[in-house]
């Protein structure tokens, strides 16, 4: 959330002594995989993006022997989108986006279980910041939009959308969205340059 990515590329996995059953629930090791496999693409790590994303492939596979079917698809689409980033992140533009558009697809395919937090980060979200940083930033706007119908209220989400709008001159909805985000953030004491972006934006 914070795009701390040096940070989550290096995220220990401390287990209590108390949970001797961890071992049991695979999908819950892949939360650690996932941020640590997303962190080091982001940074431009790709060797240890591709240890983590093979570390979730042998969670997958775990998670298929415990008949956990919906967590398969899951860490599979994990794995997916951390090895489109990998792909990006060596050059392979072309190629990382359309697999990590696919892996969108996959994603947003898939209903969430209503015992379960929201995504650790959202693929199409992740697509839509490597549309931007690519310079593509009006598709960039329509897939962050894509997002805000399914998971609302999104920080980066809307921080991003905002940053879109402004980058492909659609400025009625680069106001909205920077009013959103500081509504989002009204009763935070937050220094997020995203927020001191939106105020200088908008003149506050």
């Amino acid at each position: 959330e914070r795009g701390a990515w040096k940070d989550a590329a290096t995220l220990p996995l401390n287990v209590a002594a108390e949970y001797p059953f961890w071992s049991k629930y695979p999908h819950a090791e892949a939360v650690n995989a996932y941020a640590r496999g997303v962190g080091a693409a982001m940074i431009g790590d790709v060797t240890a993006a591709g240890v983590e994303a093979a570390r979730l492939g042998m969670l997958r596979d775990d998670a298929a022997a415990a008949k956990f079917g919906y967590w398969v698809e899951q860490i599979d689409i994990q794995s997916e989108v951390v090895q489109a980033l990998a792909m990006i992140a060596s050059g392979q533009q072309i190629e990382g986006l359309a697999r990590l558009r696919k892996a969108a697809e996959r994603e947003d395919a898939t209903e969430k279980q209503v015992v379960t937090p929201g995504p650790v980060a959202p693929a199409r979200e992740l697509l839509a910041y490597a549309l931007l940083g690519g310079g593509a930033a009006a598709e960039a706007l329509r897939e962050f939009e894509t997002v805000m119908t399914k998971e609302p209220n999104r920080y980066r989400t809307l921080a991003g959308a905002a940053r879109a709008a402004r980058q492909a001159s659609v400025h009625d909805k680069a106001r909205s969205y920077a009013a959103r985000l500081l509504d989002l953030a009204a009763g935070a004491d937050s220094v997020r340059v995203e927020l001191a972006d939106a105020k200088s934006y908008l003149g506050r």
